[in-house]
């Protein structure tokens, strides 16, 4: 599971575009935000680069990634 910490999320709409944005990589990857802490827990088989790439070209740029 991958952890991302994402900037520029504040509400449904932005959980609703990251989450799009990841199963765009992967249609079944597990996608959980916390928006206050902003983060982005991804459970994938996907490249780290992949699912990064794919939020921050929806918008939302990916500050750290692990």
């Amino acid at each position: 599971m991958y952890q991302l910490q994402v900037e520029n999320m504040s509400c449904g709409h932005c959980v609703n575009a990251v989450t799009k944005a990841v199963q765009s990589v992967d249609p079944q990857a597990q996608v959980q935000i916390e928006l206050e802490q902003k983060s982005v827990k991804v459970g994938t088989d996907k490249s780290l680069e992949a699912i990064s790439a794919a939020i921050v070209e929806a918008g939302y740029p990916v500050t750290s990634a692990a």
